[in-house]
């Protein structure tokens, strides 16, 4: 069994974690995850562990701490008062687990309603368990506390105006609540809840073959599906200690960029419908419609793609892909630059973007945000850059970073990283290489249907994997890529079976999103709507 790089006592977690992050620089909580080993087949001290991960400052090292958790009290320190991330995290273990976090400010449910019962990702939940919630939680127990920290008095409060913004708002796309105290147009203060779209995804993972989880993560960020579909791949090659081949990882790439193109088209068009622009939508929405077209022609689907398989591709590039690809690339350079004509020297655009909804570099990482909302703030980390995976080290490319965090810049940001992405690609479409698509291991890929057809090994392979699954080895890995909104982490946990027995999605816009409170307090109602957009929050990524 894989161990994390350090087994600790629970009681000397803060301390340890502490010493980590002011002498060693691990200064950026990535995420953190609890394992419940009730049904693990390997004895273990106790039951449940938790994982925390974390980087240093420098990028390029990570660190993975393991500490089992007493059964009786299944308590341990929080980390919020350390890390800004640990807040929403510890309160995502509390929700599944059941597991409390000792000095925790605010220890409730994140993605299950308050009225929930149970702890659905525990080995013994029964899924099966139909509950329904009839409460809508007025928040107040979050709204009072902050008020009065900011030197409110009861009195005070009672002459706020108290503001739902979502989920019924066009701004919140029907999945976020944020609850405001406002006064006149200023919003003194913020509280975020979420849950709205959350489907159990890491509880479906553990009742389906790691190849049946693919179409699962499709439906995290709907934007660039095809990129969710690289990040688990690559984290169960990892594991399965595969290396696909040289024309499937430049592929993987050329195909992955073309879904960052199409985010950041989508994140950019649906600010500037926020902003009132709506030609700039337009423009921004044709290449980002040929691109699903090219897509619909390559996989199948538009959307949902279910693009890769563990050990490579579904399909190879079709005959004349390189020339609709030329198109669409040449379409998004025209669609940038028509957009920017519009804004680069509007006096309104600069005004509701400049020195709004800032995010401070230091900020930023204490919230473990990443991506371009990190890049914006002048941190240039960039996972293709820091820790390369599938030769991006051989690509010549820019990560582009803005200067004072703002609305402005990470609009201007993605603009510029569309551009970087089709220089990947091209460079990518140069260099691809002939051959195989998938590598050549009958218990990993499906046989071809002349095998199926024609011989009885072929036959009993199809029926083993398809109803038994890869099997993994045992083990515990963590695997990161760089999506359209940062950093896409899994975490999966394998007992040697065909299905996995944990699998946790470390979602970047997760921890985006529990920062996007403090962003926006004492800054202005409307300020707020164009924030929210600039983030790009997608909500089948934060809610899983």
């Amino acid at each position: 069994m894989l161990k994390c790089d350090m087994l600790i006592d629970s009681n000397d977690i803060k301390s340890t974690i502490s010493k980590l992050k002011n002498e060693d620089n691990y200064t950026i909580l990535l995420d953190i995850t609890i394992i419940d080993y009730l049904k693990f087949p390997d004895i273990t001290p106790s039951r449940f562990a938790v994982v925390y991960i974390l980087r240093d400052k420098t990028f390029k090292n990570q660190i993975s701490v393991k500490a089992y958790i007493d059964d009786n009290t299944l308590t341990v320190d929080t980390l919020s008062n350390l890390y800004g991330s640990a807040n929403w995290a510890e309160r995502e273990a509390y929700d599944q687990y059941g597991i409390n976090f000792k000095g925790h400010p605010n220890l409730k449910r994140v993605l299950n309603h308050h009225q929930f019962v149970g702890h659905p990702l525990r080995k013994d939940y029964e899924i099966t368990k139909g509950q329904i919630c009839t409460q809508t939680e007025d928040l107040m127990d979050e709204m009072e506390p902050l008020l009065k920290s900011k030197g409110y008095t009861p009195e005070d409060i009672n002459d706020l105006m108290l503001l739902n913004v979502g989920p019924s708002h066009p701004a919140s796309h029907g999945t976020i609540r944020n609850f405001v105290a406002m006064e006149g147009e200023t919003i003194t203060a913020c509280v975020t809840e979420i849950g709205y779209l959350h489907r159990g995804f890491e509880k479906s993972c553990e009742n389906h073959t790691y190849s049946q989880v693919i179409p699962y993560t499709d439906r995290l960020n709907y934007c660039s599906a095809i990129l969710n579909n690289i990040g688990y791949s690559k984290a169960v090659e990892e594991m399965l200690n595969i290396d696909i081949t040289a024309r499937a990882k430049i592929i993987r790439i050329i195909i992955g960029e073309l879904s960052r193109i199409i985010d950041h088209l989508v994140c950019n068009a649906a600010n500037m419908v926020d902003l009132g622009g709506l030609t700039n939508f337009w423009y921004l929405f044709a290449p980002r419609d040929s691109a699903y077209d090219l897509l619909s022609k390559l996989t199948g689907a538009r959307l949902t793609n279910t693009y890769t398989r563990i050990g490579g591709l579904e399909f190879d590039l079709y005959d004349g892909f390189d020339e609709d690809l030329a198109v669409i690339l040449k379409e998004t350079e025209v669609a940038i630059d028509d957009a920017l004509s519009l804004i680069a020297h509007n006096k309104i655009f600069h005004d509701r973007t400049q020195d709004v909804g800032v995010i401070k570099a230091d900020f930023a990482l204490h919230y473990g945000i990443s991506g371009p909302n990190l890049r914006a703030a002048g941190i240039a980390h960039d996972l293709r850059k820091d820790k390369p995976y599938y030769g991006y080290e051989n690509f010549e490319f820019d990560v582009v970073i803005g200067s004072h965090g703002d609305v402005y810049d990470r609009m201007m940001c993605r603009f510029e990283e569309m551009r970087q992405s089709i220089r990947i690609i091209r460079q990518a479409m140069r260099e691809l290489p002939d051959g195989p698509i998938n590598v050549n291991a009958p218990g990993i890929l499906l046989p071809s249907k002349k095998d199926v057809y024609g011989n009885i090994e072929g036959l009993m392979n199809q029926f083993k994997l398809t109803f038994e699954g890869i099997k993994v080895p045992k083990g515990e890995y963590y695997s990161s890529t760089e999506a359209g909104n940062g950093e896409l982490g899994f975490f999966i946990v394998s007992d040697g079976n065909g299905r996995p027995y944990k699998v946790k999605c470390r979602p970047p816009c997760f921890y985006a999103l529990s920062a996007y409170a403090k962003i926006v307090e004492g800054g202005m109602l409307a300020d707020a709507v164009v924030t929210m957009a600039s983030m790009n929050f997608i909500a089948g990524e934060f809610d899983r």
